[in-house]
């Protein structure tokens, strides 16, 4: 065996292995805190609600296992088991432009992993979100969904998809250079094309009616020297229950965003408290810090690839028979997360200390005390476990666990 298969295979096994034990650790740990509510919230939350999370976390974790073996299964079909070889034969003997072929493959390569997702999707939103009272998606408007994402998987793909692979043909041997210049030019357009452009295909967005509310947020704006292009609320109610808040875009396509679930749960200065929370990652830099480590990694990846593309064992390491540029750059994807999975932890990390952050600024910027009641109760609504398990929560979440968050709030009062 191949010594680059025989280490593919190792990280995907050990990536599993991990998976499903802390997978597991996050079952027990949860199960075992499930009798009683945390001290620290016992008059806030009733011990039905706590249940409730407790039993909903478990559910998504057990389903999360399941996921975990199919995604290895397929993954290892695609590329050792020749998934991959096959689509890449079948568009060579079509007899099309090699260019044109190479997209094709990419584009058919991901709309079969889509339709292949399809299922995973629909048990999550119509059995497990079901069962917890917050799905409220018709299979109407799932597949609806389903088929937006594919048109503009399609629409915005395929050009995407030539360009790169154009350059990688015809950019001489610094076309990594130049194919990174493009992807972060992509992305980019994307972050401000989001809030006009694609958002408004899954959602009705309508301005935040005038009142209490919109006064107490423009007052918060001003207070903290944000200018938008609007306060808006969308109709996410229609798709589930589960409450936000966010602000998105950038430059002057600012947009900050409301779920109409999250206006009817709480109070004023809960809003209010819980925008100074995103306006904070906006203040502290996050957002950018984001863009520029996004930019960085990339940056990396493409070099990274512009040195695989030459090399034959990369191909025939992971099933390919016939090395190509539209091989390589599909190989680097999926294969890519295996070799990066024990990264995780350091983004999760970095994370969570920008959600510190936020929460100091809006400790600033409003009572600390209503942010921490807003947390609580979208910890209820939302159906979030107040004890995860400490490893897990560390390996994969992006939010501090609720008794360290609201510790470090409680330090503002």
């Amino acid at each position: 065996m191949p010594t680059f298969t025989t280490l593919f295979l190792s990280l995907l096994l050990l990536m599993l292995l991990t998976q499903l034990w802390l997978g597991s650790r996050q079952i027990r740990y949860v199960q075992r805190h499930r009798r009683a509510v945390p001290d620290a919230f016992r008059r806030q939350l009733p011990l039905k609600a706590h249940r409730k999370a407790a039993d909903y976390t478990v559910a998504l974790a057990c389903f999360a296992r399941v996921e975990y073996v199919a995604s290895a299964v397929l993954l290892l079909l695609w590329t050792l088991g020749g998934g991959l070889d096959l689509l890449d034969r079948a568009w060579r003997l079509s007899g099309m432009d090699p260019l044109i072929a190479g997209t094709a493959f990419l584009l058919s390569a991901f709309v079969l992993m889509e339709c292949i997702e399809l299922p995973f999707n629909a048990w999550r939103s119509f059995v497990i979100e079901k069962r917890f009272g917050f799905n409220r998606l018709t299979p109407g408007l799932f597949f609806a969904d389903q088929l937006k994402n594919l048109l503009l998987l399609l629409l915005l793909g395929a050009p995407l998809a030539y360009a790169v692979l154009w350059i990688m043909q015809q950019a001489g041997e610094y076309w990594w250079f130049y194919a990174w210049l493009l992807w972060t030019g992509f992305s980019l357009f994307l972050v401000w094309a989001y809030p006009t452009l694609i958002a408004p295909l899954f959602n009705k967005f309508r301005p935040l009616q005038a009142g209490v509310i919109r006064r107490q947020v423009q007052a918060l704006l001003k207070r903290t020297g944000f200018r938008s292009r609007g306060i808006f609320v969308i109709d996410s109610s229609k798709r589930t229950a589960h409450g936000n808040a966010y602000f998105t875009g950038f430059g002057r396509n600012k947009r900050i965003v409301f779920f109409d679930s999250l206006l009817k749960s709480l109070r004023g200065k809960e809003v209010i408290a819980v925008l100074a929370h995103e306006l904070g990652h906006f203040k502290r830099g996050h957002i950018r810090q984001r863009l520029i480590i996004m930019m960085l990694l990339s940056f990396l990846g493409f070099a990274l690839l512009g040195w695989l593309l030459g090399q034959g064992w990369f191909y025939a390491g992971l099933g390919m028979t016939q090395p190509s540029s539209h091989a390589a750059l599909m190989l680097f994807i999926l294969a890519g997360p295996v070799f990066t999975y024990f990264l995780q932890p350091l983004s999760a990390w970095r994370s969570r200390r920008h959600e510190y952050e936020a929460d100091h600024f809006a400790a600033e910027k409003t009572d600390a005390r209503d942010l921490i009641s807003a947390l609580v109760r979208l910890y209820r609504d939302n159906a979030r476990t107040l004890t995860p398990d400490p490893l897990h929560s560390a390996f994969y979440d992006s939010h501090p666990p609720a008794a360290a968050r609201i510790a470090h709030l409680a330090r503002f009062i």
